[in-house]
């Protein structure tokens, strides 16, 4: 493809991933995936934390990393299901982009910041109204300054399905974008992390999280949901169904999972993106990746590795001396088209 105003600059097109080596002592999805969450080091980092207002009356807490180059280009990162900026994955990445002279600006998604969000609702994957708010507010505060994102999980299909909305417009909000582990297809997700063993085992880590935020906000859901169901939820679906889908406008949840699946939304992409993610992906089956959408889209980088599990991607010759390739590479390639 020639270039012209709608390709993709050619930093974008000859940059080179560079490979992923699994832990031989973390072999499978499973391992990778569990072994990513327990030895992910969380680098000290003095956050500063900074309350926007939504302007439906709720708020949202960012949390920004120290900024080592007072001109030098911002990225904000998004959590997955249940996370925080606390979590390591997001406390590592902000150490790769500030090694980069990157400043990382942390989103927590509504509820996900310590304290009970205001309104009788939560966030899903695929509400991207409070990233526009959030990517303005970052614009007025550092005008001037290339701006990115980086996305994990469920951020990273709710920053793909914002990119795909904003289509031709998104080159003027931000400069390039990463995303880790997405959950393309929520249909075809919820169903592969719902199976087997381990599966189970996610699902109660995920559903003993939201059921407790459930419980904190009782008094504000108890005239909108049957609470009783919500509670008695045993499957992700099942919550989506009680809570998620009727909270935030949608008749069910499989509605919910078909409009808010990014694999909709990646042809109309137009900002440089590179996507990096395992075919052995507990959360996502291997048919249910969107290979066509992103072989046809020039502006997509797909990084495909046969390992790396879920935001595992552990390398190391032994877990006394683990590391993690991911987030390094999502900020090299951010760092190479946000300040070349």
């Amino acid at each position: 493809m020639p270039p012209d105003a709608t390709s993709p600059p050619s930093l974008h097109r000859e940059h080179q991933v560079r490979p992923f080596r699994p832990a031989l002592w973390l072999p499978g999805p499973h391992l990778q995936t569990v072994g990513g969450k327990f030895l992910r080091p969380r680098p000290a980092l003095e956050l500063t934390r900074t309350r926007l207002r939504t302007p439906d009356g709720d708020f949202l807490d960012l949390d920004l990393a120290p900024d080592p180059d007072t001109d030098g280009p911002v990225v904000l990162i998004l959590h997955g299901l249940e996370g925080s900026t606390g979590r390591g994955y997001v406390r590592l990445a902000m150490h790769e982009l500030a090694r980069r002279g990157i400043l990382a600006v942390g989103m927590n998604f509504r509820s996900c910041s310590g304290e009970p969000n205001l309104r009788p609702r939560f966030y899903h994957s695929g509400e991207t109204g409070d990233l526009a708010l959030v990517v303005r507010e970052l614009q007025r505060r550092y005008p001037g300054r290339p701006l990115g994102a980086l996305g994990f999980s469920l951020g990273g299909n709710v920053l793909l399905k914002y990119a795909g909305e904003l289509g031709d417009d998104a080159p003027e909000r931000l400069g390039a974008l990463a995303t880790i582990s997405v959950p393309f297809d929520l249909t075809a997700g919820t169903r592969a992390i719902e199976s087997g063993a381990m599966g189970r085992l996610y699902t109660h880590y995920f559903l003993r999280s939201l059921h407790r935020k459930t419980r904190a906000k009782e008094a504000l859901l108890e005239d909108l949901l049957d609470l009783e169901k919500v509670l008695a939820a045993r499957t992700l679906r099942e919550y989506d169904d009680a809570a998620t889908a009727p909270l935030h406008g949608f008749p069910g949840a499989q509605r919910y999972y078909q409009e808010a699946s990014s694999a909709r939304f990646l042809h109309r992409i137009r900002v440089p993106t590179l996507l990096l993610q395992a075919t052995d992906d507990p959360f996502l089956p291997l048919e249910a990746l969107p290979r066509e959408a992103m072989d046809r889209n020039p502006h997509l980088l797909p990084a495909l590795t046969a390992a790396g599990g879920h935001v595992g991607f552990v390398g190391g010759p032994g877990p006394w001396k683990p590391d993690f390739w991911a987030e390094a590479e999502a900020a090299r390639y951010l760092a190479r088209l946000l300040a070349p």
